[in-house]
């Protein structure tokens, strides 16, 4: 079973989006849907490239994806508190 099997990045953006339920925050989401993006490039034979070019090429549409989610959902209005005076006061 090679590194280039369509399945084994099937299963890893599996195991990466069940981490994603026990992280709080989207540290796995993005890279998850990377994975899974890549594992059905190679399951359709779009990509057949190297292990190395296509670990940097996941790692960018895992960037993508991250600002995607976070253009969509970012932070929202109100979320961000910023103090103007001391508690203590």
């Amino acid at each position: 079973m090679g590194w280039l099997n369509g399945w084994l990045w099937i299963i890893a953006a599996l195991v990466l989006a069940g981490l994603e339920l026990l992280v709080p925050g989207w540290a796995f989401l993005g890279i998850a849907l990377a994975v899974a993006a890549m594992g059905l490039l190679l399951l359709s034979g779009i990509w057949t490239a190297g292990l190395p070019i296509t670990l940097v090429v996941t790692a960018m549409i895992s960037g993508l994806v991250w600002l995607a989610l976070r253009r969509v959902a970012g932070v929202r209005k109100g979320q961000v508190r910023i103090w103007d005076r001391d508690i203590n006061d």
